[in-house]
């Protein structure tokens, strides 16, 4: 799905990925180092997973086959109202507790009605199933493939080493920007 990125689409995808790592982690050599690279330089399995303009939450049910909790490692809390913006470093668990999923995400909790709201900074389901529950026209868009090499901060919440394969994108919610994800595939 992604064509060739020009010199200057890899260094902004790698740029916004970086901004949501500073959120938890504003030492970037402790996160890892993230790389930008196009969808036929990762696994068939990472492509299949990432390359698309999909909630993760939906596509990472249906390669596992179950349904995925959501589990907070940390969290920025927002101020009601007004241009509120909420942040929190994640994992996706299966059932069993395997860790499936890392992510970042920052939202604009302005552009959702209060009871969407609470349900996010509640933080009992996964965002992708909150807005696909609450019935939201999201638009996935501009979708980068990554590959980041984990150093300590990364590498510890999730128990990886070795190259991994991530994306970041944005969502829009009723056509106006809302979301930046940083979502990160744990290997089997």
């Amino acid at each position: 799905m992604t064509p060739g990125r020009s010199p200057s689409d890899r260094v902004g995808a790698v740029v916004r990925a970086e901004r949501l790592v500073e959120l938890f982690c504003p030492n970037l050599a402790a996160f890892g180092t993230i790389t930008a690279v196009d969808a036929d330089e990762l696994s068939a399995v990472d492509r299949r997973l990432l390359d698309h303009c999909s909630h993760m939450t939906v596509t990472m049910e249906r390669h596992h086959a179950c349904r995925l909790d959501v589990r907070v490692v940390a969290e920025q809390k927002a101020a009601a109202g007004g241009n509120a913006r909420y942040a929190r470093e994640i994992l996706l668990v299966r059932p069993d507790g395997r860790v499936v999923q890392y992510g970042i995400v920052r939202i604009d909790l302005a552009v959702v009605d209060d009871a969407i709201a609470v349900a996010i900074r509640r933080a009992a389901e996964p965002l992708g199933r909150i807005l696909i529950e609450a019935g939201l026209l999201c638009d996935v868009q501009r979708v980068s493939l990554l590959r980041i090499d984990p150093g300590p901060h990364l590498g510890g919440i999730i128990a990886a080493v070795g190259p991994l394969s991530g994306r970041v994108a944005e969502i829009l919610v009723g056509g106006q920007p809302a979301i930046e994800l940083l979502e990160v595939v744990v290997p089997s």
